[in-house]
């Protein structure tokens, strides 16, 4: 009798930056003869290499992995256009047998690829003029605006976000709805695909903290200042989503002179401690999520902790 647990038909494996997630997607992929669906939405940036911690070739292993490298420095970013395309390289996946695992701490990627949620479309027209207050009238003032319209997304959206807030307002006018009548709510399971399973990575505070102190030190002696200068070039600076990413919105300041490089090392680490807590709030809410400790005294055992908890929805 053959004992075998068939594998998920989409895993996800989610939680905040550091904490562990790509090795973990690479080991679960190649136990079911899977492939990576990136869920990262820096990571979707060609170049953008060393500041999102982009897996290389080798740390790979021979999986193959999507959605990585496919858009120029100077695309916005779209969750509507990932939806599409990241629903497109599961269903593919799918078609062919193989598990899906989607790997990422962007949280409303996720969900979009997962859930069954729509994404408002866009106007020209008004998106221009909201962009043209921004540049006029600086994020500050266009955020106590979305205060007053949304409060709740003005709670979830930072004041110096100005790309997330024009979207926010953006949507407020042409669908007459608050922002975040459009996005998923806690335990929202409108899910595609039928028994996802949703990992997790959990680690404490303290030792997050001290790995994102460490992985940005690395990120520095790797050559992200070189990176960004070189992406600069390409018009980084123009790029309204890929010039705020963690790491490269601060060397983009100490290029400019606006600090110096130690100054915008330190503010990246505390940048990404605090983007790490978003996300770990994010996660949280979602109680299909399944959380498993990513703690460096247990994070060998990790992959085979994995694979329990993926057995258990089949044999349950």
């Amino acid at each position: 009798m053959n004992n075998a647990v068939p594998a998920p038909r989409v895993i996800a494996v989610v939680g905040p930056t550091a904490a562990g997630k790509s090795d973990l997607g690479v080991a679960l992929a190649r136990r079911f003869g899977g492939e990576v669906v990136n869920a990262d939405s820096m990571q979707l940036y060609r170049g953008m290499d060393i500041g999102t911690a982009k897996l290389t070739q080798e740390e790979r292993d021979g999986v193959p992995h999507h959605l990585l490298d496919i858009w120029d420095v100077t695309q916005a970013a779209s969750v509507a256009e990932y939806q599409r395309l990241a629903r497109a390289e599961i269903d593919r996946l799918l078609a062919q047998g193989r598990t899906a695992v989607l790997v990422g701490g962007s949280g409303l990627y996720v969900r979009g690829a997962l859930d069954n949620l729509e994404f408002p479309g866009t106007d020209p027209e008004v998106r221009a003029r909201l962009e043209a207050e921004l540049d006029q009238e600086g994020s500050g003032v266009l955020h106590a605006r979305l205060a007053a319209a949304d409060p709740e997304a003005a709670r979830a959206i930072l004041p110096s976000n100005g790309r997330r807030i024009v979207r926010a307002l953006e949507v407020i006018e042409i669908t007459g709805r608050p922002f975040t009548a459009n996005l998923p709510g806690p335990g929202d399971q409108r899910e595609v695909y039928a028994g996802t399973v949703q990992i997790g990575v959990d680690v404490a505070r303290p030792e997050l903290d001290e790995r994102i102190t460490v992985r940005v030190d690395r990120m520095w002696e790797a050559g992200l200042v070189a990176e960004v200068r070189a992406l600069e070039a390409q018009g980084l600076r123009e790029g309204r989503t890929a010039s705020r990413a963690l790491g490269y919105q601060q060397v983009l300041a100490y290029l400019a002179g606006e600090c110096t490089e130690d100054e915008a090392r330190a503010e990246t680490v505390r940048a990404t401690k605090r983007f790490a807590r978003r996300q770990d709030s994010w996660f949280r809410r979602d109680p299909r999520v399944h959380w498993l400790s990513g703690a460096a005294e247990v994070r060998e055992e990790l992959p085979e902790r994995a694979l329990a908890l993926l057995e258990r929805p089949v044999t349950a």
